[in-house]
């Protein structure tokens, strides 16, 4: 089992990250946390991560999911949940990688094809959360 903090993270495919982003600020409060070229933007609420990817959205009736996420709590937690992925042959979708923000991921899928990343993202996984 992947040990993680909740579904925290959530990635989405827009026809104009700029629009998008300024609807999320302008309705929901979030912030945009960074923003590497003008094809992706992250946004958080302060508990929840947003990211927005340029590409096909489709139908504008219909959502393009790009990915969900899961976050955990420290960089080790996602190294050992790559080895735990790759032993127990889960289908993977993009290798561990360490990012530019100090971000750690990787991706699988689930069995009806949808991407997961697992995330270790460092605004969001330090943050404990009761339920």
């Amino acid at each position: 089992m992947i040990n993680n903090r909740g579904l925290r993270h959530l990635a989405l495919m827009v026809a104009n990250v700029e629009r998008a982003s300024e609807f999320y600020r302008r309705v929901f409060g979030m912030k945009l946390v960074w923003q590497p070229d003008e094809d992706n933007a992250y946004l958080s609420s302060g508990c929840d991560n947003l990211a927005l990817h340029h590409g096909d959205a489709g139908d504008p009736r219909s959502q393009r999911l790009d990915h969900l996420g899961f976050i955990v709590a420290t960089v080790h937690e996602v190294e050992e949940a790559w080895r735990w992925a790759q032993a127990e042959h889960l289908d993977i979708a993009h290798p561990l990688k360490h990012h530019r923000d100090g971000s750690v991921s990787f991706y699988i899928r689930d069995p009806e094809g949808n991407s997961i990343q697992v995330l270790f993202e460092p605004t969001i996984s330090p943050q404990k959360f009761t339920i």
